[in-house]
């Protein structure tokens, strides 16, 4: 049984759909929490790390798919969408960009009950633990804000520097294998593409690393893959 609270923030810019939604789901004993933006959405996500994220497509700043994107770049939360698009394109491109389930409206608050069961065994899967700002010595990773610094200096890196950055911080102590990345960063057909990936990650340690011959924090496991080192 859990010990605190389940929190569900709704990302929803029609306010009708908020209220309906707020009254059913503390009725539940739900905690709620709710932003009309995308952007503020996203904010929220990191201030209180919700046990499952209620996302609209239609939102008046962003696309729902691009704050599927960012969330899934540092949280495995579990999300259902919440949307008026009910092509089977829409369906299939929200899911996979990261979302977990989706609902069209409109729903009745039966079936959206039976959703957030079943996302509710996996968010307590979730390692509530992860922060979307890693820091280990003078290095920082802000993988919501997509910003790098190092000794308080910002370091500017590509998006595919970035995209290894963040998988590696994600699995931080740990070996990710040279498949995993090849497969993460640049997708299935490239997974053998060896020499292009320690060309990045060489790239990287010049611009992260004070003595790149001797990294501090991207380390190599011989014949295996990647550990980012955090202290």
């Amino acid at each position: 049984m859990r010990e605190k609270p389940i929190v569900i923030l709704v990302i929803e810019d029609e306010l009708a759909i908020r209220r309906f939604l707020k009254s059913a789901l503390l009725n539940q004993d739900y905690v709620f929490v709710e932003a009309a933006t995308g952007s503020d959405g996203l904010k929220l996500a990191m201030e209180r790390l919700p046990d499952i994220i209620l996302l609209d497509l239609g939102l008046p700043d962003m696309d729902g798919t691009k704050v599927i994107a960012q969330l899934r770049t540092w949280t495995s939360i579990p999300i259902i969408i919440l949307s008026a698009r009910d092509q089977e394109v829409n369906k299939i491109q929200a899911l996979d960009m990261g979302a977990d389930d989706y609902l069209t409206k409109p729903f009745n608050i039966g079936e959206l009950n039976a959703r957030l069961r079943v996302a509710l065994r996996h968010s307590v899967r979730v390692n509530h633990e992860d922060k979307p700002v890693f820091s280990s010595g003078l290095l920082q990773v802000d993988l919501v804000n997509r910003f790098v610094s190092l000794n308080q200096e910002k370091v500017e890196l590509t998006p595919i520097q970035f995209s290894i950055l963040s998988v590696l911080v994600r699995r931080a102590n740990q070996v990710v294998t040279h498949k995993q990345l090849l497969r993460e960063v640049w997708g299935e057909d490239h997974t053998g593409d060896l020499d292009y990936l320690r060309i990045y990650i060489h790239q990287l340690r010049h611009k992260i690393e004070k003595n790149p011959s001797q990294p501090e924090y991207l380390k190599t496991e011989p014949g295996v893959g990647y550990r980012l080192a955090a202290s």
